[in-house]
């Protein structure tokens, strides 16, 4: 009993410093729809305790892990590796604007966990990897995505950006629009992902000043210099990876 009254506080503790509070009110003035919020224990069987044959990959902010839902479903678990106050207030707004969208070339957001020391967030899996490695790793057969492909995943993902800037409740602008970001299902389907750097441009706006942040080589130059964050920083972004996807060689 006392080793269970323990085990709560220190969830509520966690469930506090990971921003639960500040999530809720967000979802209450955004009007996001609920999402599910894990329990630590389902992520940990869904990925056998994180083992390392589950990670899908590695970045600066963390790991991606592959789980298993007890009714079959794979998901994706991003554990970020770190939760300072800039990093929280991060992680917040990734599932705020998550939590808002829906649509089919979009990595859809299932659910979050707050239990723990590193949050938690759960996506849908995608199960093909990311456009940049289908273009430039030639190993594993990538890199041969055929010319119609090509231009139906620009026209996908076009879609999708355009979706975020106009159609969803608030506009969206993803900020880190780059083809690492784009992934690929067993369809060749385009699925924009990566939410941490997005913002939400409030209604009767078209730009927000903001500290620049982004991916050299796919920054809005204008962006870069002024602060000045609008739809058409993502527009400059997408352009590169058009390039990309029309020569198939490398942005440096």
């Amino acid at each position: 009993m006392v080793k269970k009254i323990k085990l709560n506080k220190l969830r509520e503790k966690f469930i506090e410093k990971n921003g639960g509070k500040l999530l809720e009110e967000k979802l209450k003035t955004t009007g996001s729809s609920f999402m599910k919020i894990f329990q630590v224990k389902e992520l940990e069987e869904a990925t056998n305790n994180y083992a390392e044959d589950n990670i899908l990959g590695r970045g600066g902010n963390g790991t991606v892990y592959k789980g298993t839902l007890p009714d079959t479903r794979i998901i994706a678990i991003k554990k970020s590796l770190r939760l300072d106050q800039g990093q929280r207030d991060q992680f917040i707004n990734e599932m705020v604007i998550l939590a808002q969208i829906n649509h089919q070339n979009v990595v859809q957001l299932l659910g979050c966990c707050l239990e723990t020391d590193i949050p938690l967030l759960a996506y849908e899996f995608i199960s093909n990897d990311t456009l940049h490695s289908h273009i430039h790793n030639r190993t594993g057969g990538k890199g041969r995505l055929s010319w119609d492909n090509r231009i139906r995943i620009a026209h996908e993902s076009a879609g999708a950006l355009a979706y975020l800037h106009t159609d969803a409740r608030m506009s969206i602008i993803h900020r880190d629009v780059k083809s690492t970001n784009i992934l690929l299902d067993d369809n060749y389907t385009a699925k924009i992902a990566d939410f941490g750097a997005s913002r939400l441009i409030p209604l009767g706006h078209d730009q927000v000043t903001t500290l620049v942040q982004g991916t050299i080589g796919y920054l809005d130059p204008e962006y870069f210099h002024t602060g000045h964050l609008t739809d058409r920083s993502d527009v400059y972004s997408f352009g590169v990876v058009l390039a990309e996807l029309l020569t198939r060689k490398k942005n440096y």
